[in-house]
């Protein structure tokens, strides 16, 4: 007498309880969705001038020029949408950064992007006379773009390993932050412009700034989650992923892309602004495991909930002046990430 046997269950099961893990997954990033929602009306409505609701509704939808309205419309909104754009530029660029270095402590600055943006613009103020965060911002992007085609190619290019690009990385980081403090040190004018930009700010967001980074952020975003396949197939060893039939170089290239226009483009615009990307996929791995497509999508939604909430608390701890933002997430992020990493459920790459 033939009795159906208890494998064949448990396989019919499987797509079922496959298809439950990915309703949860959605629910919880809608939820992610609504909280960032909340936080972007918090980052309109609270800040170092306090204002009524009625006001922020005034100047959103019946700007009439006055210093409320100003407040509001012409400072407020864009530093909210700068701050979401930056946000998940940072989250998504540390997701794939880690990924890619198969490092859990990596983040933008592991690559040199940081000190590549931070070096052009410290040469930009010194050599060339550029004045203005709008000249900044290009001579910041090609700085973290040059940076990262050099560590890619002092990696190995076609046979750069995870360990290779990080050790060039730290290496090239080393010699430009070297070169950076050597000209802060030899011109005054270039340190007094660039002490500002350099500790993280979201204060001299303006659409200008917003109309210059986000084609670049749009574009490596879009690249960075469609790399969620190929990374997770990545994430098993080389060999694996070839008989899975990933393309190694492919992959690299197109990661580098991505991390290049994020990390360029965020640190262009904002200055570099630490644990953002080195935390948010930290946290998110405990919601969504290693699956790279789900810790990608979640990433870019909570990276702008962290860095706008951090923003909104320097505005409002220090009334009526305020604390940088980058300030902001060393001091918070700095504590809760030892937290993490001293936990026994801490997500593994």
């Amino acid at each position: 007498m033939l009795v159906e046997s208890p494998p064949e269950k448990s396989a019919a099961a499987q797509p079922t309880a496959e298809r439950s893990r990915h309703a949860v997954r959605a629910a919880g990033l809608l939820a992610a969705l609504g909280l960032l929602a909340l936080v972007m009306v918090a980052s309109i409505a609270v800040g170092a001038k306090p204002m009524s609701l009625d006001e922020v509704w005034h100047g959103l939808f019946h700007y009439t020029g006055t210093v409320n309205d100003v407040v509001v419309h012409d400072l407020r909104v864009p530093r909210t949408l700068l701050g979401v754009l930056v946000g998940a530029a940072l989250g998504l660029s540390g997701a794939v950064m880690q990924a890619l270095t198969r490092n859990p402590l990596a983040e933008p600055g592991l690559l040199g992007v940081n000190a590549g943006a931070a070096a052009a613009v410290v040469t930009a103020i010194s050599f060339f006379g550029a004045t203005s965060l709008d000249e900044f911002v290009w001579y910041a992007f090609v700085g973290a773009a040059v940076v990262s085609v050099l560590v890619y190619v002092l990696g190995g290019s076609r046979t750069a390993t995870p360990v290779r690009l990080a050790l060039a990385g730290t290496a090239a980081s080393a010699a430009l932050v070297g070169y950076i403090n050597a000209v802060q040190l030899t011109d005054s004018k270039a340190l007094d412009k660039l002490r500002f930009w350099t500790v993280g700010s979201l204060s001299s967001a303006n659409t200008e700034t917003i109309g210059q980074v986000w084609p670049f952020i749009v574009t490596g975003a879009v690249l960075a989650l469609a790399l969620g396949r190929p990374l997770n197939a990545m994430a098993m060893g080389d060999d694996t992923a070839r008989a899975l039939g990933a393309h190694l170089t492919r992959t690299r290239v197109g990661a580098m892309v991505a991390i290049t226009l994020l990390c360029g483009a965020a640190t262009a615009a904002c200055g570099p602004i630490t644990f953002v990307g080195l935390m948010v996929p930290h946290l998110v791995r405990l919601i969504t495991g290693p699956d790279m497509r789900w810790l990608l999508a979640y990433s870019a939604v909570l990276s702008p909930v962290l860095l706008l909430g951090a923003d909104v608390l320097g505005r409002v701890v220090t009334r009526p002046s305020e604390l940088q933002v980058g300030i902001v997430t060393a001091l918070v992020g700095g504590p809760v990430f030892i937290y993490l990493v001293r936990r026994k459920r801490m997500a593994q790459l």
